[in-house]
């Protein structure tokens, strides 16, 4: 980057000292270089302009021109706004601003004609358009014309001046300075095979573009930069870890897998876990650290691999241990594991807050002293005293769970680091295991386990809640058990209690003790009731568990046949997937039914209905990046890997493909950057590195 995009951004003309610290606060705008990079996210056409009578055949933003035919304030309680109505001689529309009337009203009065751009919205028989951004025409001058970039603002940008077009302004001030001073980052080869514009000429017209192709153009050639380089990174740290980092090498399949394998595997392995037991296999006998991702749908068998590869270790004198973000998945894992081996002498244990002191103290020798073979827990497993005589392999269950800082703790509980396999039952879009997880090699359970049914997911408002009811005994008839489980949403948690609470009471009333056994499980019950009321469900004794999401994940009960999620509406995509995976275990047909009320928004309506158009949780993922963004569906620990500035990750696969592809083609022809045309690649990278830990050693 040249000196003059260092330039602190208060030198900017018509910026200065007290303009540039809210830049610096509000905008992450610190130099001339930020500027450059804080890039609209639309543009408006300002030379098209639609009829008010063609509104309710539009969809999206819309641009009209009239005139302001009325002008009221509105106060309802202490609520108050600014209502106008826009006349263009085809019809009228509602405009309508909750905020900044004071300085709104004086400007819309006695005007000759005026330019709004804004989304609509129909209010039972009322259109009206909320906060639209305005140009207003005196009738002296033209209108702006031609595409006009939209950015991002907020109120205390605006209340210095930085509405869209004051960003607008001071990014014109800059451009013609900026000639000369961008260089080029991308080898010549590259822009050709690709015909990527150049780099300054993309600054241009991204912010202010001749046509909408110039604009397309723009984006395309600085998105794909931004996740080349990001990939480049990615791709980096692996190789930089292949060759640095040597591994544990485990060559041995003994008796312990053989005996497992051939006398008590619960059922014949699918091609995908078979396939993915191979791919690790190999990883372990190569020598080079392992560091592989598992990703694999609810009951697609990601334990069993698990178990699988612990065996391997201890075949070749190490031990194991499974880190899961929970107790009662913890819990699971320790059951299942202990059910799976009880035939064979491997000694398991579990490791978690709750574990008493005394226990903890025999525990922490037994297993420095090797006698425990594998060791099941939550955080625990990482504290200081936890000492392992030879730790193999570390395998991380539900792993967005924890922070990475905890994660990197494992690494110091040998002295060669053990092999790591991180595990998700949450699947994730390609586009997405490709940028936050590119330094991992990713392993795919897409089978499931034979003799599973797929759950019939169905959606019902409350007026059917007697038909529910009559459904939910039918099946307790057949000897069969339900889940109902409510939403628990922090910001709202007593009215969520209060549903609970409510809804238990109906159960209750509706299926009456003797006849019916009912539990009730949530977070503000003590650990040992909860525990108590969970272990009455798993071994049949209750009909029915009335749940917050603590069953979420960890709850195995083959029987239960019925998941009902009431206000459905309220939870995510991945969270009624993850939920729904609780039912459909045994071989039995099960059913998820999505309880929801009659207002539901586009997104609600969008989930709901995916819930009940398919099972595979790899197309239940996609639709959640696109509603959600990759940030909230990894969870706010990842997403600071990224902070990507005009990517979206949702909607640029095929550049984050192309990009990855080319990254590597790079790194093949020239892994040292030892080319001339690849320096200035080399100094970005540097740049790069230097800004970021390295914790993509366990991610």
């Amino acid at each position: 980057m040249s000196d003059l995009l260092n330039t602190p951004i208060e030198y900017l003309k018509s910026v200065g000292p007290q303009r540039g610290s809210i830049l610096r606060k509000e905008a992450g705008i610190f130099t001339f270089g930020d500027l450059l990079n804080y890039f609209p996210f639309r543009y408006v056409d300002k030379t098209s302009f639609q009829k008010i009578s063609d509104i309710p055949h539009l969809e999206g933003f819309v641009q009209l021109k009239g005139r302001i035919t009325g002008l009221r304030d509105v106060a309802v309680g202490r609520l108050k706004r600014l209502e106008a109505k826009l006349d263009d001689g085809t019809g009228t529309i509602d405009l309508v601003w909750f905020k900044g009337a004071k300085w709104i009203k004086p400007k819309l009065q006695n005007l000759p004609e005026v330019i709004i751009y804004g989304k609509p919205k129909q209010f039972g028989a009322k259109v009206t358009i909320a906060h639209p951004e305005m140009e207003i025409l005196t009738g002296l001058e033209a209108p702006s014309g031609g595409l006009q970039a939209v950015y991002h603002s907020g109120e205390k940008l605006q209340a210095l001046g930085f509405t869209t077009k004051g960003i607008e302004h001071i990014v014109a001030q800059l451009l013609p300075q900026v000639k000369n001073q961008v260089e080029e980052t991308l080898p010549s080869r590259i822009l050709g095979e690709l015909s990527l514009m150049g780099k300054e000429k993309a600054y241009h017209e991204i912010h202010a573009p001749q046509s909408h192709d110039l604009a397309k153009k723009a984006q395309f050639r600085l998105k794909f930069e931004e996740l080349f380089f990001l990939q480049l990174e990615l791709l980096l740290r692996k190789q930089i870890t292949q060759k640095k980092l040597k591994g544990l090498k485990l060559t041995k399949v003994g008796a312990i897998f053989n005996d497992f394998y051939n006398k008590h595997l619960p059922y014949e392995l699918t091609g995908a876990q078979k396939k993915v037991i191979k791919e690790i296999r190999t990883d372990l006998a190569s020598g080079v650290h392992m560091n592989r991702l598992l990703q694999g749908d609810v009951g697609s068998g990601k334990t069993l691999v698990a178990l699988m590869v612990m065996l391997i270790a201890i075949d070749n004198g190490h031990q194991a241990c499974i880190m899961a973000p929970t107790e009662i998945l913890a819990t699971q894992h320790y059951n299942t594991i202990c059910e799976l081996l009880k035939d064979m002498p491997v000694e398991v244990a579990l490791l978690t807050g709750s574990t008493k002191q005394s226990k903890r103290k025999i525990l922490h020798e037994q297993l420095k002293s090797g006698e425990i073979k594998i060791l099941c827990g939550t955080h625990a497993l990482l504290e200081k005293v936890v000492e392992y005589k030879d730790l193999g392999i570390a395998i991380i269950d539900e792993q967005h769970r924890f922070g990475v800082a905890q994660r990197s703790r494992l690494w110091t509980k040998n002295t060669l680091p053990p092999h790591v396999l991180v595990m998700t039952a949450t699947p994730i879009p390609r586009t997405l295991a490709l940028t936050f997880y590119g330094d991992l090699d990713i392993s795919v359970i897409d089978e499931m386990p034979p003799g599973r049914k797929p759950v019939q997911t169905s959606h019902r408002f409350e007026s059917a809640r007697l038909k529910v009811f009559q459904f939910m005994q039918d099946e307790i008839a057949k000897g069969r058990q339900i889940y109902v489980v409510y939403p628990l949403i922090q910001e709202s948690e007593t009215m969520d209690y209060q549903n609970l609470m409510d809804g238990y009471e109906a159960i209750t009333r509706r299926f009456p003790i003797p006849k019916y056994r009912v539990s009730i499980v949530h977070g503000q019950l003590k650990p040992e009731v909860k525990e108590y009321e969970m272990q009455q469900f798993v071994k049949g004794i209750t009909h029915i568990m009335v749940a917050t999401t603590v069953i979420e994940v960890g709850v195995n009960v083959p029987n239960a046949s019925v998941m009902i999620i009431e206000s459905a509406e309220k939870f995510g995509l991945s969270q009624l997937h993850q939920l729904r995976g609780r039912v459909g275990r045994g071989a039995d047909q099960s059913y998820c039914i999505l309880m929801t009320g009659y207002k539901l928004g586009q997104d609600a309506k969008t989930r709901i209905e995916t819930m009940c158009e398919t099972n595979d949780g790899f197309k239940i993922a996609e639709v959640d990046l696109r509603l959600r963004g990759p940030g909230d569906i990894m969870g706010t620990q990842q997403s600071g890997l990224l902070n990507l500035k005009l990517s979206d990750l949702s909607r640029d696969a095929q550049i984050v493909s192309l990009a990855r592809d080319k990254a590597r083609e790079l790194l093949d022809m020239d892994p040292s950057f030892e080319m001339k045309e690849h320096q200035n690649i080399a100094k970005e990278l540097k740049k790069i590195l230097k800004a970021k830990p390295n914790w993509s050693r366990i991610s």
